[in-house]
């Protein structure tokens, strides 16, 4: 069949230009039957190809079939059948056939098995996907992995990103509230994967809902969905959005004092670039935003509470260990049951009605506050020598200039015996009140413990004498006016 630039020219010579059959077959170098079947028709219609006898192939497809029926039962990922391989079983067999057509049926039979993708209608606030996303930032210098939880509407592509140091449940839980809070509303139906932070198990299909997930879903009232087992490209929206997030906005890797910090400026480009997007009909974000927006669920007016609650036990040495990291309590908590409500940053301790809050570390780490420690450090001057960088670091100046001086002038044995009765001082008097007092002795050039304990002069109360004794004076007594009781007891004894 010839192409279509050749039909055109053909027709054009014979039904325009009047050249006869025989003249433009010659030019062409076609024949005279093909001239004119091209005048009759424009496009004419292929001819149907008759199915051609393959009796070798007949002969050894049975047996290929019955290979591929033994074989992929014992065959990995990474060693699957391949045409060589059955080219190499067939050809020992006796069977003459080339692997070119064996790659052929292979590759055909590949594409049969592929799946075939629905395109799917999003509807405003009907759904958002859900994921999690591994990223390195840069934090106070240091490379880390973090993870970039993303949450998608589909509607409108609105998205909300927060980057988190884990990938487990408080973050998970984190995210979610986080996100709500952002899109100040509730999508209707959000859709996961297998994350563990959501499904604790599967069961015959089903996913068993942890108890946290399960209270985050009843406290919102949003419907969880979840994708097919082994198919995360169910939610591709939110798969290769992240993937774009990760290259768009995390490259080169982005730095910042914190996470938070590096995260609210995610935040803020997510939103100048959905600002400037437009859907593939013209329709502006600002349009799709407003209809979904429009169509969300109602925050809950209680705010979701993130934090894992654990019971914990305080050591000898008033220490609580949370999730294989340890964290210093007051010392009068030594030895006593607490309550850990664990959040995704923070960790809060509460015993004796009273509660400690320290920022949350990994794993072995230890998180140690000495200003719980002052009443046991006052007793304990070797102890104050050992650890007295972190804890004038901790308290603060004048702490480190008194630590600086005593130990320029007398050595740190000495100093530590002298800052032990100070740091003591603090509990008792409070430490705005130590703190001044070290002050107006540091400018005197004198540290003396005197300075610190003794109670500044209370101003007497006011009297009010009552006008009728206003004229009365009272002279002061004086131990003389008595000489003369002495004298007579003297007589008396004689």
């Amino acid at each position: 069949m010839l192409r279509m630039d050749r039909v055109h020219v053909i027709r054009h010579k014979v039904l325009i230009e009047g050249h006869g059959i025989r003249q433009v077959a010659a030019e062409m170098e076609v024949c005279r039957n093909t001239v004119r079947k091209y005048l009759r028709e424009s496009m004419p219609r292929q001819q149907q190809l008759r199915r051609r006898s393959r009796p070798v192939w007949e002969q050894i497809e049975p047996r290929l079939l019955e290979l591929l029926a033994e074989w992929e039962p014992r065959t990995a990922l990474k060693q699957r059948l391949t045409a060589a391989r059955l080219h190499q079983q067939l050809m020992s067999e006796g069977y003459r056939v080339s692997a070119s057509l064996l790659r052929s049926y292979l590759r055909e039979g590949r594409r049969q098995r592929q799946e075939v993708y629905i395109p799917l209608i999003h509807r405003p606030g009907a759904e958002a996907q859900v994921d999690f996303f591994e990223v390195v930032v840069e934090v106070d210098g240091e490379w880390l992995k973090a993870w970039e939880f993303l949450l998608r509407l589909m509607y409108s592509g609105r998205e909300f990103a927060w980057l988190y140091e884990r990938c487990d449940q408080l973050a998970f839980l984190d995210g979610h509230v986080r996100a709500f809070a952002y899109l100040d509303g509730v999508v209707r139906r959000c859709i996961y994967d297998n994350l563990k932070p959501a499904g604790r198990r599967i069961v015959g299909g089903q996913r068993v809902l942890s108890e946290r997930f399960l209270a985050l879903v009843s406290h919102y009232l949003f419907e969880p969905d979840f994708t097919r087992i082994g198919e995360g490209h169910d939610k591709g929206g939110v798969e290769s959005r992240g993937k774009a997030i990760r290259l768009q906005h995390l490259t080169p890797i982005p730095c910042g004092d914190s996470l938070t910090e590096v995260s609210q400026a995610l935040l803020r480009q997510l939103e100048q670039a959905f600002s400037t997007r437009r859907s593939a009909d013209g329709s502006s974000t600002s349009e799709l935003w407003a209809a979904e927006q429009a169509q969300l669920l109602p925050l809950p007016t209680a705010l979701f509470e993130v934090s894992r609650v654990a019971p914990v036990e305080v050591s000898s040495q008033s220490l609580v260990r949370v999730e294989g990291a340890w964290y210093s309590v007051p010392a009068r908590w030594a030895r006593l049951q607490a309550t850990a409500y664990i959040g995704v940053d923070q960790v809060r301790i509460v015993c004796l009605d009273e509660s400690v809050t320290h920022l949350r570390v990994g794993f072995g780490q230890r998180r140690v506050l000495y200003r719980h420690y002052l009443s046991e450090l006052a007793r304990k001057p070797k102890a104050v020598r050992q650890v007295a960088p972190e804890l004038v670091a901790e308290l603060g100046e004048p702490w480190g200039a008194v630590w600086r001086l005593l130990s320029a002038a007398h050595g740190e044995r000495a100093a530590a015996r002298v800052l032990a009765p100070l740091v003591g001082a603090v509990g008792e008097h409070g430490e705005d009140k130590v703190a001044r007092a070290l002050e107006a002795a540091l400018g005197e050039q004198r540290i003396g413990l005197l300075d610190v304990i003794t109670p500044e002069p209370q101003a007497s109360p006011a009297i009010t004498v009552p006008s009728a004794l206003a004229g009365f004076v009272i002279e002061a007594g004086k131990a003389a006016d008595y000489d003369h009781l002495l004298l007579a007891e003297g007589d008396a004894h004689e």
